[in-house]
């Protein structure tokens, strides 16, 4: 919710306005995607949604910086969100790892 606010704060402009669309659904789909994954019907399903949910943590990353490096936002303003976000990335990551399906060769 911080990240929707923040990048809503922002003037607009036509490329802040597509990144700032990539970054609300990138955020978004990290939270939706780890209800999911809770309410997961097998351990397959919540293997598949943590997977989701870490490439968009990534993602998320990935936009912040650009809106940085774009210079559309300070990195005081978001580096807080990003420490955030790669310590959700670095939980998850190794959550998915340890319900990673065993393969029988």
């Amino acid at each position: 919710m911080e990240i929707i606010k923040l990048v809503s704060l922002l003037k607009y402009s036509v490329a802040l306005g597509v990144m700032r669309k990539l970054e609300i659904r990138a955020c978004t789909s990290v939270a939706s995607n780890f209800r999911a994954a809770c309410r997961a019907r097998s351990e397959r399903e919540r293997f598949a949604k943590l997977c989701i949910v870490v490439e968009e943590a990534d993602e998320t990353i990935f936009w912040l910086e650009r809106l940085v490096d774009a210079e559309f936002i300070g990195i005081e303003l978001v580096e807080k969100l990003i420490n955030e976000a790669t310590e959700i990335l670095k939980v998850m990551s190794a959550f998915k790892k340890h319900l990673e399906p065993k393969r029988d060769f």
